[in-house]
């Protein structure tokens, strides 16, 4: 009875923050988000044996089953938070694009759902999904995909990222039955979240995060969707000023050698999508080797796997926190 009334307060006092394309902020695979945030109550809320969840989000509101028998997911966060809490309900994911370290659901055990952009939406029927998980990329989808099963949009708003993160965490893990272990989770991705802040703390070091793609270069900031660095994790933003853009904002390597960043966090897109090409080779050249990142070994080529691919997930918000944990020790 304890544990039934524990899981009821639960789902009453949780929120889930949603990102959607088009506008400021944005989430892991999408091209955009708003800041909202939305609430997620029980089919009825004085009956602890509730089968379903009311979720409000930033596209609809969905019934979503209670332990659901089969999901459907294109949201790279929500499979890796899924995967990390033992979920063997999923069928159907994305798997063209899929991240290495989820390469399991690769597999034939599990459905091709389609395209990030371009759902398969006779697979997905095929399936016989109970519940669908989407983000930005499938934004323009959501219609139809509601006339083959509940679907909840889902991804986290980098405005306010890491409550958002850990909403999406716990209400998955009601959705799913998985709350203490989430709990056991964040927990521990919020230990290694204050050693980080508290490393950083100690130096006068300011960063720039770079995405390289083909020999170009984009710079991102705070509010970014690889602004956890700065807004999570205390590391003070070389440029201030940065647009906040899906695409980051074109810079040279004159503008990195003129902000002179203590860190230089680089994720290189070309080796996330399977391109050819070594970003250490465009990045390390005679304008940068005079920072002070590179004189101090500063320089950090985080895992496009969780940086570009996924993020938002138990998985990579653990390994991306990580990686920074590494860069400024």
């Amino acid at each position: 009875m304890k544990k039934s009334l524990s899981m009821m307060m639960l789902v009453l006092v949780m929120a889930i923050v949603m990102a959607a394309c088009g506008n400021n902020a944005t989430n892991n695979g999408a091209t955009g988000g708003a800041t909202n945030t939305p609430t997620a109550t029980p089919e009825n809320s004085t009956d602890p044996a509730a089968t379903s969840v009311k979720v409000t989000h930033l596209l609809g509101e969905t019934n979503a089953p209670i332990n659901p028998g089969k999901v459907v997911v294109f949201d790279f966060g929500v499979l890796d938070t899924l995967d990390r809490l033992g979920v063997e309900s999923i069928v159907a994911v994305p798997q063209d694009s899929l991240p290495a370290y989820l390469e399991k659901y690769a597999s034939s055990d599990y459905m091709n759902a389609g395209g990030l952009k371009e759902p398969d939406f006779e697979a997905i029927d095929g399936a016989d999904p109970d519940l669908i998980i989407i983000s930005g990329r499938q934004s323009e989808a959501y219609e139809e995909l509601t006339k083959i099963a509940p679907t909840i949009y889902m991804g986290v708003d980098n405005a306010d990222y890491l409550n958002s993160f850990t909403s999406n965490v716990e209400t998955l893990a009601t959705i799913f039955g998985k709350e203490e272990q989430a709990a056991t989770e964040l927990a521990a991705i919020n230990e290694v979240i204050a050693n980080v802040k508290a490393n950083v703390s100690t130096t006068d070091k300011k960063g720039l995060i770079i995405l390289a793609n083909e020999g170009k270069i984009s710079a991102y900031g705070p509010g970014s969707r690889f602004g956890l660095i700065h807004d999570v994790l205390g590391v003070p933003a070389v440029d201030d000023t940065l647009d906040i853009s899906t695409h980051g904002n074109e810079i040279t390597f004159e503008y990195i050698a003129e902000k002179n960043p203590g860190y230089l966090f680089v994720i290189d897109r070309t080796a996330a999508v399977g391109g050819e090409g070594n970003a250490k080779d465009t990045v390390e050249n005679d304008l940068v080797k005079n920072t002070d990142a590179f004189k101090d070994g500063k320089i950090t080529y985080l895992d496009p796997q969780y940086w570009y691919l996924s993020g938002g997930g138990l998985i990579s918000v653990e390994k991306m926190v990580k990686d920074i944990d590494a860069a400024v020790k």
